[in-house]
Protein backbone atom coordinates (compact mmCIF):
# COMPACT_ATOMS: atom_id res chain seq x y z
CA UNK A 1 0.00 0.00 0.00
CA UNK A 2 1.37 3.41 -0.99
CA UNK A 3 0.88 6.07 1.63
CA UNK A 4 0.92 9.74 0.73
CA UNK A 5 3.05 11.87 3.03
CA UNK A 6 1.35 14.72 4.80
CA UNK A 7 2.23 18.18 3.55
CA UNK A 8 3.60 20.77 5.95
CA UNK A 9 3.06 24.53 5.61
CA UNK A 10 4.00 27.49 7.74
CA UNK A 11 1.30 30.07 8.46
CA UNK A 12 2.33 33.08 10.53
CA UNK A 13 5.46 31.10 11.49
CA UNK A 14 3.30 28.27 12.86
CA UNK A 15 3.75 24.77 11.47
CA UNK A 16 0.52 23.46 9.85
CA UNK A 17 0.10 19.92 8.52
CA UNK A 18 -2.68 18.68 6.27
CA UNK A 19 -3.37 15.08 7.25
CA UNK A 20 -6.20 13.56 5.27
CA UNK A 21 -8.95 16.10 5.89
CA UNK A 22 -7.55 17.42 9.12
CA UNK A 23 -5.24 20.29 9.97
CA UNK A 24 -2.97 20.38 12.99
CA UNK A 25 -1.39 23.51 14.41
CA UNK A 26 -0.20 24.96 17.69
CA UNK A 27 -2.43 27.81 18.92
CA UNK A 28 -1.34 30.94 20.79
CA UNK A 29 -1.40 29.07 24.14
CA UNK A 30 0.89 26.34 22.80
CA UNK A 31 -1.93 23.77 22.59
CA UNK A 32 -2.08 21.33 19.65
CA UNK A 33 -5.28 21.88 17.69
CA UNK A 34 -6.65 19.30 15.27
CA UNK A 35 -9.69 20.23 13.20
CA UNK A 36 -11.24 19.59 9.83
CA UNK A 37 -9.87 21.46 6.85
CA UNK A 38 -13.26 23.14 6.39
CA UNK A 39 -13.40 24.36 10.01
CA UNK A 40 -9.80 25.56 9.79
CA UNK A 41 -10.56 27.44 6.55
CA UNK A 42 -13.70 28.99 7.98
CA UNK A 43 -11.77 30.29 11.01
CA UNK A 44 -8.95 31.71 8.85
CA UNK A 45 -11.36 33.47 6.50
CA UNK A 46 -13.58 34.80 9.29
CA UNK A 47 -10.55 36.37 10.98
CA UNK A 48 -10.35 38.77 8.03
CA UNK A 49 -13.92 38.83 6.72
CA UNK A 50 -16.60 38.92 9.38
CA UNK A 51 -19.43 38.51 6.89
CA UNK A 52 -20.20 37.39 3.37
CA UNK A 53 -20.95 41.02 2.45
CA UNK A 54 -17.49 42.08 3.60
CA UNK A 55 -15.86 39.34 1.52
CA UNK A 56 -18.02 40.17 -1.53
CA UNK A 57 -17.15 43.86 -1.30
CA UNK A 58 -13.44 43.08 -1.20
CA UNK A 59 -13.72 40.53 -4.04
CA UNK A 60 -15.79 42.81 -6.27
CA UNK A 61 -13.58 45.84 -5.61
CA UNK A 62 -10.37 43.98 -6.47
CA UNK A 63 -8.98 44.89 -9.87
CA UNK A 64 -7.24 41.51 -10.00
CA UNK A 65 -8.83 38.51 -8.33
CA UNK A 66 -5.48 36.75 -8.08
CA UNK A 67 -4.43 39.41 -5.53
CA UNK A 68 -7.28 38.29 -3.24
CA UNK A 69 -6.36 34.65 -3.84
CA UNK A 70 -2.73 35.39 -2.93
CA UNK A 71 -3.88 37.23 0.20
CA UNK A 72 -5.97 34.22 1.24
CA UNK A 73 -2.97 31.93 0.76
CA UNK A 74 -0.80 34.23 2.87
CA UNK A 75 -3.47 34.13 5.60
CA UNK A 76 -3.16 30.35 5.74
CA UNK A 77 -6.13 29.32 3.60
CA UNK A 78 -5.07 26.08 1.92
CA UNK A 79 -6.97 26.46 -1.37
CA UNK A 80 -5.40 23.48 -3.19
CA UNK A 81 -6.28 21.11 -0.36
CA UNK A 82 -9.74 22.64 -0.09
CA UNK A 83 -10.27 22.03 -3.81
CA UNK A 84 -9.25 18.40 -3.29
CA UNK A 85 -11.86 18.05 -0.56
CA UNK A 86 -14.74 20.18 -1.90
CA UNK A 87 -14.23 19.94 -5.64
CA UNK A 88 -11.69 20.82 -8.31
CA UNK A 89 -14.29 22.48 -10.54
CA UNK A 90 -14.91 25.27 -8.05
CA UNK A 91 -13.19 28.60 -8.26
CA UNK A 92 -11.50 29.95 -5.08
CA UNK A 93 -14.36 32.44 -4.76
CA UNK A 94 -16.95 29.66 -4.55
CA UNK A 95 -14.79 27.56 -2.22
CA UNK A 96 -14.54 30.46 0.24
CA UNK A 97 -18.22 31.42 -0.02
CA UNK A 98 -19.25 27.79 0.46
CA UNK A 99 -16.93 26.83 3.32
CA UNK A 100 -16.78 30.12 5.25
CA UNK A 101 -20.28 31.47 4.61
CA UNK A 102 -22.39 28.36 3.82
CA UNK A 103 -23.32 29.48 0.30
CA UNK A 104 -24.14 26.98 -2.43
CA UNK A 105 -21.10 26.87 -4.73
CA UNK A 106 -21.27 27.10 -8.51
CA UNK A 107 -18.70 25.39 -10.70
CA UNK A 108 -16.65 27.52 -13.06
CA UNK A 109 -18.58 25.95 -15.95
CA UNK A 110 -21.93 26.90 -14.35
CA UNK A 111 -20.72 30.49 -13.92
CA UNK A 112 -19.58 30.60 -17.54
CA UNK A 113 -22.94 29.24 -18.75
CA UNK A 114 -24.77 31.89 -16.71
CA UNK A 115 -22.79 34.63 -18.47
CA UNK A 116 -23.56 33.12 -21.88
CA UNK A 117 -27.29 32.91 -21.04
CA UNK A 118 -27.38 36.65 -20.25
CA UNK A 119 -26.26 37.53 -23.81
CA UNK A 120 -23.59 39.78 -22.40
CA UNK A 121 -21.46 39.59 -25.58
CA UNK A 122 -23.97 41.16 -28.01
CA UNK A 123 -22.57 44.68 -27.66
CA UNK A 124 -19.22 43.63 -29.18
CA UNK A 125 -18.25 42.91 -32.76
CA UNK A 126 -18.05 39.32 -33.98
CA UNK A 127 -14.30 38.83 -33.44
CA UNK A 128 -14.24 40.64 -30.08
CA UNK A 129 -17.19 38.48 -29.00
CA UNK A 130 -15.25 35.36 -30.02
CA UNK A 131 -12.26 36.50 -27.91
CA UNK A 132 -14.50 37.10 -24.88
CA UNK A 133 -16.16 33.70 -25.33
CA UNK A 134 -12.71 32.09 -25.53
CA UNK A 135 -11.72 33.92 -22.30
CA UNK A 136 -14.89 32.64 -20.67
CA UNK A 137 -14.12 29.08 -21.81
CA UNK A 138 -10.57 29.42 -20.46
CA UNK A 139 -12.01 30.60 -17.14
CA UNK A 140 -14.36 27.57 -17.08
CA UNK A 141 -11.44 25.21 -17.71
CA UNK A 142 -8.66 26.81 -15.67
CA UNK A 143 -9.94 29.59 -13.39
CA UNK A 144 -9.95 33.36 -13.07
CA UNK A 145 -6.20 33.70 -12.48
CA UNK A 146 -5.52 32.46 -16.01
CA UNK A 147 -7.46 35.17 -17.82
CA UNK A 148 -6.37 38.26 -15.90
CA UNK A 149 -3.06 38.75 -17.71
CA UNK A 150 -2.94 40.09 -21.27
CA UNK A 151 -0.27 37.46 -21.90
CA UNK A 152 -3.06 34.91 -22.27
CA UNK A 153 -3.86 36.54 -25.62
CA UNK A 154 -0.57 35.17 -26.99
CA UNK A 155 -1.69 31.58 -26.37
CA UNK A 156 -3.97 29.18 -28.19
CA UNK A 157 -6.88 29.65 -29.01
CA UNK A 158 -6.42 33.42 -28.95
CA UNK A 159 -3.61 33.35 -31.49
CA UNK A 160 -6.18 32.49 -34.16
CA UNK A 161 -7.64 36.00 -33.76
CA UNK A 162 -4.29 37.68 -34.41
CA UNK A 163 -1.40 39.01 -32.37
CA UNK A 164 -1.89 40.55 -28.95
CA UNK A 165 -1.94 44.02 -30.53
CA UNK A 166 -4.47 42.96 -33.18
CA UNK A 167 -6.75 41.44 -30.55
CA UNK A 168 -6.59 44.56 -28.38
CA UNK A 169 -7.49 46.65 -31.47
CA UNK A 170 -10.68 44.58 -31.85
CA UNK A 171 -11.86 46.27 -28.66
CA UNK A 172 -10.68 49.75 -29.60
CA UNK A 173 -7.36 49.72 -27.76
CA UNK A 174 -5.77 48.45 -24.56
CA UNK A 175 -7.96 50.49 -22.21
CA UNK A 176 -11.16 49.28 -23.90
CA UNK A 177 -9.92 45.67 -23.76
CA UNK A 178 -9.17 46.02 -20.03
CA UNK A 179 -12.64 47.50 -19.49
CA UNK A 180 -14.20 44.57 -21.39
CA UNK A 181 -12.19 42.11 -19.27
CA UNK A 182 -13.25 43.87 -16.08
CA UNK A 183 -16.89 43.71 -17.17
CA UNK A 184 -16.49 40.02 -18.05
CA UNK A 185 -15.18 39.32 -14.53
CA UNK A 186 -18.12 41.23 -13.07
CA UNK A 187 -20.48 39.14 -15.18
CA UNK A 188 -18.82 35.91 -14.00
CA UNK A 189 -19.49 36.79 -10.36
CA UNK A 190 -22.88 38.51 -10.82
CA UNK A 191 -24.87 35.51 -9.60
CA UNK A 192 -23.01 35.64 -6.29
Amino acid sequence: MIRERSRTYYVDNVKVKVINERVQYINEEGKLITESLKDYTKKRVNQNYASLDEFLQKWNAAERKDAIIEELLEQGVLLDELQQEVGKDFDPFDLICHVAFDMKPLTRRERAMNVKKRNYFTKYGEKARAVLEALLDKYADEGIENIESMEVLKLHPFDQYGSLIEIVKLFGGKQKYLEALKELKQQIYTSA
